[in-house]
């Protein structure tokens, strides 16, 4: 009988290969990305301290309408990006959480660089 693959166990194992090589620190904290089926979650994370600075979601009040859509997830990159700047930071390192960089999680990307973050 053939087993069907668990896509989230790829998907972990993928971004723990990746966590291996970047990590956040205090001048270049890590924009971390997480994709549920309806909704899109941002932090940007201090790995040396293992603090979270900032956080945006679709979840927030701010952030009105379905939260599993392109137009939502460039919202959430929009709000980290200014929880940002509210807090000094100017540039991160993107840590896709192992997903592809296409879809909602490039749109996550180009919010927070239209916003004003560096990466």
């Amino acid at each position: 009988m053939v087993s069907k693959v668990d896509s989230n166990k790829a998907r972990a194992k993928r971004h723990k290969r990746v966590r291996n090589k970047i990590s956040g620190t205090a001048s270049t904290p890590r924009l971390c990305v997480y994709r549920s089926l309806s909704n899109i979650y941002a932090q940007i994370i201090d790995d040396t301290k293992g603090v979270t600075l900032a956080s945006a979601s679709t979840l927030d009040k701010d952030i009105d309408g379905y939260g599993g859509n392109k137009d939502a997830a460039k919202k959430v990159g929009l709000a980290i990006a200014k929880a940002a700047q509210e807090k000094g930071i100017e540039s991160v390192v993107f840590d896709r959480g192992g997903y592809l960089y296409h879809g909602r999680v490039k749109e996550v990307a180009e919010g927070a660089r239209e916003g004003g973050l560096k990466f």
